[in-house]
């Protein structure tokens, strides 16, 4: 039988404008992003409607307003269907701050939770190191092996990691400036021909953002999780998990663990995987998809019109 596998974006995809071609359409979508706001005591969505866009990229607004696009798509499949998102798919897959959209739609905390925990997220990731003194790149056309040998080369100048595999060709590295430029400059001696610096404010998924993956500790410590409606795939461990704790512990880890995006879709399509179904903002899962697994379908759903033709 074959499966279908739910998407949920991470940090890049947000846009001045999300949700809103289906906020205007759809009350249980307002109605997440209203949650959002109440949750943040902040007026989120109108940043999302209107911008500027530098302030939404800020890593503190950006990963509640994906979560908030995400989970506003979840509401309006269920109100559009009466049917909740498990009984449409058999697993669910997020990218880094997606993975707690994931947990979310299948029913691990709630929207106001979610939003919490992410401003908390973000927050902590941008205080963990100096504005200026981390980075991240990404090795385009490396493989994993490639990026290993770059990585065993520039950690004599400091911290540096493979912190996304995220599809065949694309391994992005952070760490310490200074590392991240020597393994840009050991990938160009190595023959790659496109090695870019990323235009982020912290060197995600870095052993340098210990203090945040602390500060994630105590705040998912004290929070209930319930056992998801589907298996997650989680980032940490490219393997399916139904357990709340053990969920918990994979999102801690994930702070400064390695985003094993590549390996997922590979399990997922592994397990019997043929439809993957991106939710919210953006189409970045959907090319990742089509890079790493064939003969797939992929859809993404973020307007009222997809929920239509799709739910």
């Amino acid at each position: 039988m074959s499966k279908t596998a739910f998407l949920f974006p991470g940090q890049g995809s947000q846009a001045p404008g999300m949700a809103q071609s289906l906020a205007s359409a759809s009350q249980a979508a307002r109605d997440v992003l209203a949650q959002v706001d109440e949750a943040l005591g902040q007026n989120l969505s109108a940043l999302m409607a209107d911008g500027p866009a530098d302030e939404l990229t800020l890593t503190a607004n950006a990963q509640p307003a994906l979560f908030a696009s995400s989970l506003a798509v979840c509401a309006a499949i269920a109100e559009h269907s009466g049917k909740s998102l498990d009984a449409f798919g058999n697993m669910v897959a997020g990218h880094s701050l997606g993975e707690y959209s994931a947990l979310s739609a299948v029913g691990v905390f709630d929207v106001a939770t979610g939003a919490k925990l992410l401003r908390i997220r973000g927050d902590a990731m941008q205080a963990a190191v100096p504005v200026g003194e981390g980075a991240m790149a990404a090795l385009i056309g490396a493989d994993i092996a490639l990026a290993d040998k770059i990585v065993a080369k520039a950690e004599a100048t400091g911290a540096v990691q493979i912190a996304n595999d995220n599809a065949p060709g694309q391994v992005v590295l952070s760490g310490s400036l200074v590392a991240v430029q020597a393994a840009m400059a050991i990938a160009q001696e190595e023959g790659l021909k496109r090695v870019v610096q990323l235009p982020v404010s912290a060197p995600f998924h870095s052993e340098l953002m210990q203090p945040a993956a602390d500060a994630m500790a105590t705040a998912l410590g004290g929070t209930d999780f319930t056992a998801p409606s589907l298996p997650v795939m989680c980032n940490v461990t490219a393997g399916l998990e139904d357990k709340a704790d053990a969920l918990r512990d994979n999102l801690i880890t994930q702070v400064t663990g390695r985003v094993r995006w590549r390996e997922s879709l590979e399990a997922m399509a592994a397990s019997g995987v043929t439809r993957f179904i991106e939710i919210g903002t953006g189409k970045v899962l959907s090319g990742l998809v089509k890079r790493t697994v064939k003969d797939v379908e992929i859809i993404s759903v973020e307007t009222a019109d997809d929920i239509a033709a799709h739910f």
